[in-house]
């Protein structure tokens, strides 16, 4: 709700670069709107949402008028989203002539599974376009028959194609980052290839149709494999090629042996994407070290769910990869939860096809990069911005241990390769010439590495947890910009935006008591947080932070990089105004603290910053009422707010404003889920945490006039009722302080 995302951001373009048109390709519930909103919310670049479906004043208009809104836009130096489905090329031809010289047309294709479309169609409420319920089903599955996938041919600069969220995530964060004078490479990026089966219609999933045959790919002239759409079960270990059968990939040909069978690879599940510890610098003996590895992913396998473990080295001669597949395979391993794959470890999915969200790092005990290998590549590839993420996180590591690191969105590897997390991990060394040698002693050496896969595999299932608790409402909702805490668990089904449950370092559980053990950071006292997003508090509440709703955080924690932004800097809080204010006066007093994400991390300790940012609050209450005596003020926070960091809102009762636009923007200051400072305050003083009252029932509440509490059809119609209503506020509200106006006034 608050900087939330708009039709018509008034940003001003800093400096002159290309214009852009985005088009938005999907069906209905792929997330269209979704992925505008965030990108509008967190970009410093000028954006207009163009949707059809409120192109006519809030309601549904033509294309005609979604195009001179276009052009009005252009002329004012904004870039457009174009918010419709766009499913056929007929459909999007009027917006292609918008292209220039100065104008960059681009697609982002939303190529969602139809089943999570139609569940969100079904199930979501007040859509802009009323298509919900029961009719939308039929309406996505006709609109599905109809899609013609775009093409640079028709005249399109850049082609983004998204298959799951991971890659949606990836597409949003590469948006949101464009800065007014950045541009974007050209060309078609995430395209499956023309073979790869298309999705059918709900119809035809209700009558449990048979799906396309297989696709097959001839290895040798006596031999041929299943590839995309195969649905055989694989019980055994088989050995993935350097470039897999992907619908973009090249097949690699063996002349012979069926060990060197190609194989399908699902990229749409959670992957851990790691090298052999130990055993290159360290010199750890790569039998021992095999063994080891089996042993672990065996344990750990039957924990996934349908997350995967990789293996990784540079080539399909290495001796490790070799003695593993050998080894997994005699204790048939499934080969769809685990496999091992020759490439570069910075560069799976750009080179290698392979997706993950996950990788872990060979570190060394200082978390620093340099050296050689694993550690230095992965370093460099992430750029600075791992450095300081793992700074923040550890100093150092033991040998034996693990800690999770959430690769922030601005990271090379984040965006080129769709990397979430980087795990480090510290092995046993061997190595009389590096730290800490273990002098041939194998009894320890074995016992260390055991622990730090075990250590390493803990942490991915840490991410995957989270994601467990996300994922079924994640389908409901997603990603939805207003979001409010509707849930309290928003997430990623791909861990795009789990990011880093544990501010820790990991050890494994087995070895409590050894002399390696690294427990769990204790500087954050019973909640857990990061930068980039997993809260875990001590309420047992789960809230997951993408990378739009962190704008306020790196405001409170950096606000000297944000003056244009800030309205006042003090050593404990920020004043700004909110970037969509939903009344004529509308700002927010940020806490400055690190771990109040929201009032769920509100305890009595926090009393006196409460106190603060309510002082605060009055202070410029009193500044606009010398301004005009006429407003009326309320001060106070939402149950649960879309935007990560703790934040009081400041806000006229007048409510005139343009950005606000719906049922929920309005029931979000005018209902209980907005609490007033002064009964969280004294819920705190008495009770040690205040209350939340964040069922989303509230936002979804009719509409009635906060003073007259009448009942109103739609935005405008209340909007015109409150401007002349001059009944007075209903009494609770008269009471305690909640409304703040000015002394002379009744």
């Amino acid at each position: 709700m608050d900087m939330e995302v708009d039709d018509g951001s008034e940003a001003r373009v800093e400096e002159k670069g290309k214009r852009l048109v985005v088009m938005l390709v999907g069906a209905p519930g792929s997330g269209k709107s979704t992925f505008c909103d965030a990108v509008v919310g967190a970009s410093r670049r000028p954006w207009v949402r163009i949707c059809q479906d409120t192109i006519g004043n809030g309601k549904a208009g033509t294309k005609a008028q979604c195009i001179k809104s276009a052009l009005g836009a252009l002329k004012d130096g904004k870039s457009v989203f174009i918010d419709r489905c766009n499913l056929d090329r007929e459909q999007r031809a009027e917006f292609l002539k918008l292209g220039s010289a100065q104008i960059d047309v681009h697609a982002v294709v939303l190529d969602l599974p139809t089943q999570l479309c139609i569940s969100r169609s079904v199930k979501r409420t007040g859509h802009e376009g009323n298509l919900q319920g029961g009719k939308a089903a039929a309406v996505v599955n006709r609109m599905l028959q109809k899609k013609e996938l775009p093409k640079l041919s028709e005249g399109f600069s850049r082609i983004t194609f998204c298959h799951n969220d991971a890659e949606v995530q990836a597409a949003l964060g590469t948006y949101s980052g464009l800065a007014p004078s950045d541009s974007l490479p050209p060309g078609c990026f995430g395209q499956r290839s023309q073979d790869a089966k298309v999705q059918v219609g709900i119809m035809k999933f209700l009558k449990k149709a048979d799906g396309p045959s297989p696709v097959v790919s001839k290895v040798n002239s006596d031999q041929s494999v299943a590839s995309i759409g195969s649905s055989e079960k694989k019980d055994s270990f088989l050995e993935r090629e350097e470039r897999p059968v992907l619908p973009n990939a090249p097949q690699k040909e063996e002349s012979k042996g069926k060990e060197n069978a190609v194989h399908p690879i699902d990229n749409d599940v959670p992957t851990l994407a790691f090298p052999s510890i130990s055993t290159a610098d360290f010199h750890f003996n790569l039998e021992k070290a095999s063994d080891i590895i089996v042993e672990t992913v065996e344990e750990f396998v039957p924990k996934l769910g349908n997350a995967r473990l990789v293996l990784v080295d540079l080539t399909l001669e290495s001796k490790i990869l070799s003695l593993v597949r050998a080894k997994a395979a005699k204790k048939s391993i499934d080969s769809s939860k685990f496999f091992t794959f020759a490439g570069n470890i910075v560069e799976l999915s750009t080179k290698g096809g392979l997706n993950c969200n996950v990788i872990a790092n060979a570190a060394n005990w200082r978390l620093k990069p340099g050296g050689g290998g694993v550690n230095a590549a992965i370093f460099k590839a992430a750029g600075a911005d791992l450095e300081m993420a793992t700074n923040e996180r550890a100093k150092s590591l033991f040998p034996g241990s693990a800690v999770v690191v959430p690769l922030p969105s601005t990271s090379p590897l984040y965006n080129r390769e769709g990397i979430t997390h980087v795990i480090h991990v510290l092995g046993p060394n061997m190595n009389p010439q590096r730290p800490n040698c273990l002098n041939n002693d194998y009894n320890k050496g074995c016992m260390v590495l055991r622990q730090a896969y075990t250590s390493l595999f803990e942490g991915f299932l840490s991410l995957l947890k989270i994601q467990e608790k996300s994922v079924t409402k994640r389908n409901e909702e997603f990603l939805h910009p207003s979001g409010l805490g509707l849930d309290k668990s928003v997430g990623n089904g791909d861990l795009k935006n789990k990011r880093d449950d544990a501010d820790v370092s990991l050890s494994s559980k087995k070895s409590r008591g050894s002399e390696d053990e690294v427990e769990i950071d204790s500087t954050h006292p019973r909640t857990g947080y990061s930068d980039s997003g997993i809260q875990i508090t001590n309420r047992g509440m789960t809230k997951t932070w993408g990378s739009w709703t962190q704008a306020l955080y790196h405001i409170a924690m950096h606000p000297e990089k944000h003056k244009d932004d800030v309205l006042e800097i003090l050593e404990d809080v920020v004043v700004l105004n909110d970037a969509y204010p939903k009344a004529q006066k509308h700002i927010l007093i940020l806490a400055r603290a690190r771990g109040l994400d929201c009032l769920a991390d509100v305890h009595e300790v926090h009393l006196e910053l409460l106190r603060r940012m309510h002082a605060i609050g009055l202070e410029w209450v009193e500044k606009f009422l010398h301004e005009d005596s006429q407003l009326v003020f309320r001060l106070g926070c939402h149950s649960a707010p879309s935007m990560r960091q703790l934040h009081l809102h400041v806000i006229s009762q007048d409510f005139n404003s343009v950005h606000l636009k719906n049922k929920k923007h309005w029931n979000s200051f005018n209902t209980a889920f907005f609490r007033d400072s002064v009964d969280v305050i004294e819920e705190v003083n008495k009770n040690g945490k205040a209350m939340i009252k964040d069922d989303k029932s509230l936002l979804s509440m009719e509409l009635r006039c906060h003073r007259c509490r009448s009942a109103h059809p739609n935005i405008p119609r209340l909007k015109s009722h409150i401007r002349n209503c001059q009944v007075p506020f209903p009494a609770f509200l008269l009471q305690s302080g909640r409304l703040v106006r000015a002394r002379d006034s009744n």
